[in-house]
């Protein structure tokens, strides 16, 4: 569809890398949006996986977390060398990666950001994350992901 492109779904062309766009409608004030997303799609729950930008020792760094459940700071904080990790400022998250809530990608941001993928990522074929933008997913494979954001596979959802 026209009009879709984000910096996320140029970055996967220009990488040629394999990878389907998947608009959908789902409120981003629903209560647990996630799930919703996936029951949209008509795909497993555990197949989409959330982007949060957190702080780690005051360093941002961005967990890519199943929306199945939570993200553990302390195994984040682990998984990224440091001893406390928080959620990040709203702001701050959306300045620094040039997506607003709600539709941060782990992928083309402005700013590289240290990355961690939740190691159930590994498990399948193929993950949905935001493609960029609220209303629209991409599915890849969790290997690209890994690849293009040099991140770290951890068990990091709770």
């Amino acid at each position: 569809m026209a009009g879709q492109g984000t910096p996320a779904t140029s970055l996967l062309t220009k990488q040629k890398v394999a990878h389907t766009t998947h608009p959908y409608s789902v409120s981003p004030d629903s209560p647990n949006y996630g799930a919703e997303v996936a029951a949209v799609l008509g795909v497993p729950a555990e197949r989409v996986f959330k982007t949060l930008v957190t702080e780690v020792d005051g360093a941002l760094t961005v967990a890519v977390v199943p929306v199945t459940g939570d993200l553990d700071l302390k195994a984040l904080a682990a998984a990224a060398g440091g001893k406390r990790a928080v959620l990040a400022d709203r702001a701050l998250a959306e300045r620094t990666t040039g997506y607003v809530r709600g539709g941060i990608s782990p992928l083309g941001q402005r700013k590289r950001l240290p990355t961690v993928v939740d190691a159930t990522a590994a498990d399948h074929d193929t993950i949905y994350v935001s493609a960029g933008r609220r209303g629209l997913q991409v599915e890849l494979s969790p290997r690209d992901l890994v690849r293009l954001t040099a991140a770290t596979l951890a068990a990091i959802g709770s």
